[in-house]
């Protein structure tokens, strides 16, 4: 079958999907409610739905008052026991896959359960829906006369006790509809290489002669993948290599401090930028208008959605809310309930509303991974913007950083210091920081005041890394390529310690 013919034939199979999303787009609250009340069904029979008694919760008051927020660390003692071949413990389906995750700020390895409904109906369809917005939205695409090179974690998968475990994404290739391998690159064998160095190249040289329409990936990894192929191949940009390019679908990390060097290997105003908001634990939100930051919080993906306020996050007074109770622009910490059988979940992020109709999100940063020793309250929305604008004004690029706090010691003031790894360097450091210094405070009333006339921080304080050391870090910890990722900002002087200590080495 002709190519045009296919491309036509499966956009619009996907563009079908449109009906139902404006379903939950016009009565948002009311489908949320109904998909709990379907989650806490299927679970009655479960051995948490019995301890919880289930059967008896008919509404999302009873739930909320007997179901308390947990952590991975929580939950971890039952899904130990669906790890070891225990089933019908959280979720009425029997789970096999677990999505090993340590995210940034933990060394020891979440297991996050995987069932065969999550798989199906969120994962799947939420990169089936990412299609379907970005095709709806671009009428005149030929995504599907070509292939979309994907770049994941991709570790092997690992059997124990019947149960599997491995990266997200290599549970998902493992599990794809063997016809998903045509319209991708590279295949699947190099897609699950364990060692990043090697399959680089591999992806290089499988993909430089393809005709890559799409690709998809984590920003900064994606970066070094790119720059890569631009060597190998001799050429300035992309568009060189693959002339029918025409959208990147990103997510993992904030594409701000990254968008410059972009536009820069891709030269052309029409090319899209389309972010989605997934994780080991489920599909979330996609970016579902053209030239827009905003991701579309996807309400029928099995996934129910709570959220506490961050100025209650952690107090004795933390207070949990429904989507239905949110506020536009303010921080919250997402708590879900899955298809999968977590409950009351806390996944760690942040984000924000930028609309109520519909429910528009932006992610803000991680419940950890925020700095508040002197009540400043910066958020990595904060860091990422305010760097971005100075790479812009300073004509820089950078690859890689991270903060930590100064604490006051005696007399001495408290600050934030930095260590940034550029691409290309500032020529006054001191412009730089400045820059830096007073956009954090245009974005940030509390950092704001607390710079006011160096009342309580000095002004920050950067440190310029070393060529790789963030690349060295990452590979010290065995955690180089895929959905790794830097934390940038810790209350603790932890991560930046470490970094200073290699930067010598």
């Amino acid at each position: 079958m002709p190519l045009p013919i296919i491309n036509s034939i499966a956009s619009w199979v996907l563009k079908q999907r449109i009906h139902e999303i404006e379903l939950f787009l016009k009565y948002p609250n009311e489908v949320q409610e109904e998909l709990l009340m379907n989650l806490i069904r299927q679970a009655e029979n479960t051995i948490l739905g019995k301890d919880y008694d289930f059967q008896s919760v008919k509404s999302y008051h009873t739930f909320q008052e007997r179901v308390p927020v947990s952590s991975y660390e929580d939950l971890e003692p039952l899904i130990e026991r669906t790890r070891k071949g225990e089933q019908n413990v959280f979720w009425n389906q029997p789970i096999k896959w677990f999505a090993k995750s340590s995210g940034t700020t933990n060394a020891k390895s979440k297991f996050i359960p995987v069932s065969s409904d999550a798989l199906e109906n969120c994962h799947y369809k939420g990169s089936k829906d990412l299609l379907c917005l970005y095709l709806n939205n671009n009428e005149n695409s030929q995504l599907f006369t070509g292939k979309s090179l994907r770049l994941g974690g991709s570790k092997q998968l690992y059997e124990d006790n019947n149960t599997f475990f491995g990266d997200l994404s290599a549970i998902l290739i493992d599990n794809m509809p063997f016809w998903a391998e045509f319209s991708s690159t590279p295949s699947n064998k190099t897609s699950l290489m364990s060692e990043w160095e090697t399959k680089l190249m591999a992806i290089v040289n499988e993909t430089k002669v393809e005709n890559v329409t799409s690709f998809a990936g984590v920003p900064s990894w994606m970066m070094v993948l790119l720059n890569k192929l631009l060597e190998e191949t001799k050429t300035e940009n992309l568009f060189e290599i693959w002339p029918n390019l025409e959208v990147y679908f990103h997510g993992g990390v904030s594409f701000e401090p990254y968008r410059e060097q972009y536009k820069k290997i891709l030269p052309n105003d029409d090319f899209k930028y389309y972010e989605i908001y997934n994780a080991s634990e489920g599909f979330f939100a996609i970016q579902d208008l053209n030239h827009s930051n905003d991701l579309l919080l996807m309400l029928d993906y099995g996934i129910f959605y709570e959220f506490i306020p961050m100025e209650t996050f952690g107090t004795p007074y933390q207070k949990v809310i429904r989507l239905a109770e949110v506020e536009l622009n303010k921080n919250y910490a997402v708590v879900i309930t899955t298809n999968s059988g977590l409950w009351r979940y806390m996944i760690g992020d942040t984000v924000r509303f930028t609309s109520l109709k519909p429910y528009r999100i932006k992610i803000t940063g991680r419940t950890k991974h925020h700095i508040n020793v002197f009540g400043e309250e910066l958020m990595v929305e904060n860091t990422d913007m305010a760097l971005a604008k100075a790479c812009q004004i300073t004509n820089t690029e950078v690859i890689d950083y991270t903060v930590a706090p100064i604490f006051m010691n005696g007399k001495e003031k408290g600050a934030h210091e930095w260590i940034i790894e550029f691409k290309k360097q500032p020529e006054n450091i001191e412009h730089f920081s400045k820059v830096l210094d007073e956009t954090i405070q245009t974005l940030n009333s509390d950092y704001e005041a607390k710079r006011y006339n160096n009342m309580t921080l000095n002004p920050l304080k950067i440190n310029i890394a070393r060529e790789n050391l963030f690349y060295d870090w990452l590979k010290e910890k065995g955690k180089l390529g895929g959905q790794n990722k830097i934390p940038r900002l810790s209350n603790s002087r932890d991560y930046l310690e470490n970094l200073l200590a290699l930067q010598t080495r």
